[in-house]
């Protein structure tokens, strides 16, 4: 029989099959975290599709900003993960 850890393994690792979902694991204050709670009550979503739209929406904000093909567009972009 497998453990509970050798089923969570399991379990995140067919989770991550390739279908361009990643998981994140942050720990946020108490502040923030009601206020995810209320932002996703009153748009009627998830929290997660909150902080997807957070984050989307930070990220395109600054694209606007950097001009294509700039040394501050490159090192904007050249983050991996």
């Amino acid at each position: 029989m497998a453990t509970t850890a050798e089923r969570q393994r399991a379990y995140r690792s067919r989770r991550n099959d390739g279908d361009g979902v990643r998981r994140i694991d942050t720990w946020v204050s108490d502040e923030a975290f009601r206020a995810l709670k209320r932002l996703a009550h009153h748009e009627g979503v998830s929290r997660k599709e909150i902080i997807q739209r957070l984050i989307l929406d930070v990220d395109a904000g600054i694209l606007k900003r950097l001009e294509i093909d700039s040394l501050e567009w490159a090192v904007y972009m050249n983050v991996t993960g």
